[in-house]
């Protein structure tokens, strides 16, 4: 079923103009247009997202645009945001409650290898990473004083916001009663760090999601959520219409650890890459990243042991780190440059995010749903598809989100390598290249798998001084991105809204696997050198030793019930925006 939006497009410049729609289901409201040139990040990239990137970089929010209180407000006068982007995220979460599991954490990467079989433009050939997934991320909670759910509380909410004391677990603010002195609501601001790799051959960036044709990059990414909770308010226009509702620090990793352009989200510029300085990493390598909090600022390292070589990123003034001031009275955005640190001490399951679909702390991510083939790009405000290829052939789905995903699109002619063309908005139909049996595993020959399909991503648990974390769960925003603000063409919307909004059936609709989709990608595990290494794909990779179940329908688990605090104050709503297994004992502890 093609869902039918009305709305009037205002191509300006570059801009996607929408402030697309999220409403319980069964409302016929339309997206609403706002009519404002574009953002300084929209002048360096072109179309533009929710969290003032090109999309790869946003957290995949808990509510849309527009369910946030403020929102009216923010569209009367003319904000610069585009739709809900979303992510589709196969996660992997870990938990411990021993010191220094929330601040100090380290994981062994094993970047995939490309099959030797090229793709071609017709969907014919392999597949290639870049096809698979925008980027693969390991996460952590850090503090940040300007962000949700309470920033500039005495104002808004008649409490003061709680300062955020680094690594420590007085931070934790999780209990639903709005009286009580932890009520989740009044708790310290958060930014959700993404240790992000982008694969090779595809355009680069900031358009794109490559660095280089052959070299992989990576960058340390923050996303924090400004709006105060409680009450719906927004920043200030001037902060809406030019770094967004969820402001994005960013800054590529470099062989000195010093940044090539401020990070700070005032400075689109940092997503353009530096080549020169830019750590790269070869397909293949094996790679010990450490996170960890210093005096001067959260620290990522990888080091490559494949090479022997070395980069870093540290998340610091010096390197132009810093957040928008959160004031809704100003007529001014102005960012303070800080040092950001770790949120908590521990990785329990209570020290959570609570601003995004996810509730993970400690975790491993893919972000998948990214690639569609396109044979011919609109010169357009959103970058339409004008010759859709793949599942979209002669039935395009030119959107914006929730019309359709053959937007944000790049001609072949941009390929860094591989001379195809696509597009990389949301797959709100889940027919792209990511839900086929393009996974390293998904074909039952190993033959054909491995002429067609590049490797699997590998990755050990994260450990922390030498001992692995202890508990872990499964985890898919499947049903996030099956709701009504994100998916066509499917025969029952997700009613993922339980209370706060109610939709009319909660769980209806909200399936695992999504409709359309061939094949979704899951986690196994396998044994390399006497260690034991996670991996994602399919039942057949070579090896395997332990299946969970052998599908994402039993790997992933059930609907799971997530709350949220909401405006008015006191508020909960809550939603089924992920399948989640149950937590179980760690089993790939070895090595």
């Amino acid at each position: 079923m093609k869902r039918i939006v009305a709305f009037t497009a205002v191509a300006v410049l570059a801009v996607a103009p929408f402030a697309g729609g999220s409403i319980a289901q069964g409302s016929a409201a339309a997206p609403r247009v706002s009519k404002v040139g574009p953002s300084p990040t929209q002048k360096v990239a072109g179309p533009q997202h929710w969290c003032g990137s090109n999309g790869i970089t946003c957290s995949d929010p808990a509510t849309n645009w527009d369910e946030i209180a403020g929102y009216a407000k923010a569209a009367a006068k003319g904000t610069n945001v585009t739709p809900y982007i979303g992510h589709d995220e196969p996660m992997v979460q870990f938990f411990s409650n021993r010191p220094g599991t929330g601040n100090d954490v380290t994981f062994q990467v094993r970047l995939p290898k490309e099959p030797p079989t090229l793709p071609r433009q017709d969907g014919s050939g392999g597949a290639d990473t870049f096809q698979q997934r925008a980027t693969f991320w390991l996460g952590m909670q850090l503090c940040d004083n300007e962000g949700s759910p309470n920033p500039d509380g005495l104002a808004l909410t008649g409490h003061a916001t709680v300062p955020c004391t680094p690594d420590s677990d007085t931070n934790v603010y999780a209990n639903q009663n709005k009286n009580s002195s932890h009520y989740f609501g009044l708790g310290p601001g958060q930014g959700f760090m993404e240790m992000q790799f982008y694969p090779p051959g595809w355009a680069p960036w900031p358009a794109g999601l490559s660095c280089t044709a052959t070299k992989w990059c990576s960058a340390l990414n923050i996303d924090t959520f400004q709006d105060n909770a409680n009450t719906g308010d927004l920043n200030n226009n001037d902060c809406l219409n030019t770094v967004g509702p969820e402001p994005v620090n960013f800054a590529f990793t470099t062989k000195t650890g010093v940044a090539s352009s401020p990070a700070n989200p005032q400075h689109p510029e940092h997503f353009t890459p530096d080549l020169k300085n830019d750590f790269l990493m070869n397909s293949g390598d094996e790679l010990r990243v450490h996170m960890f909090d210093t005096s001067h600022g959260f620290t990522v390292t990888v080091n490559d042991l494949t090479t022997g070589t070395h980069g870093s990123m540290v998340a610091s003034a010096a390197n132009g780190f810093g957040s928008p001031i959160f004031d809704p009275s100003a007529t001014t955005c102005t960012v303070a440059l800080h040092d950001f640190h770790p949120m908590y001490a521990t990785a329990t399951p209570n020290g959570r995010n609570f601003n995004a679909a996810h509730t993970g702390n400690i975790s491993f991510s893919d972000e998948i749903g990214h690639f569609e083939y396109c044979g011919k790009v609109r010169n357009d405000a959103i970058g339409s598809c004008a010759k859709p290829l793949g599942d979209d052939t002669n039935d395009g789905d030119v959107g914006p989100d929730p019309a359709g995903d053959d937007n944000f699109c790049l001609p072949a002619s941009a390929s860094t390598k591989v001379k195809i063309g696509g597009c990389l908005d949301t797959d709100g139909d889940f027919d792209s290249v990511s839900y086929k049996f393009t996974w390293p595993g998904s074909i039952s020959n190993p033959v054909a798998d491995q002429l067609l399909n590049a490797s699997p991503v590998r990755f050990t648990s994260p450990s922390t001084n030498g001992k692995y974390f202890e508990k872990m769960a499964f985890e898919s925003n499947i049903s996030r991105s099956e709701s009504d603000d994100t998916a066509f063409r499917v025969d029952v919307f997700c009613q993922r809204h339980i209370t706060n909004p109610a939709d009319p059936h909660p769980g209806v609709g909200c399936v695992n696997p999504p409709p359309n989709s061939n094949f979704y990608p899951f986690y196994t595990t396998i044994s390399s050198a006497g260690a034991c290494w996670w991996q994602q794909g399919g039942p057949y990779i070579p090896g395997t030793t332990n299946k969970f179940g052998g599908s994402a329908a039993k790997e992933y688990g059930p609907l799971r019930v997530i709350s949220y605090p909401t405006a008015p104050f006191g508020t909960v709503t809550t939603r089924y925006n992920d399948f989640r297994s149950d937590t179980i004992t760690n089993p790939c502890t070895s090595g």
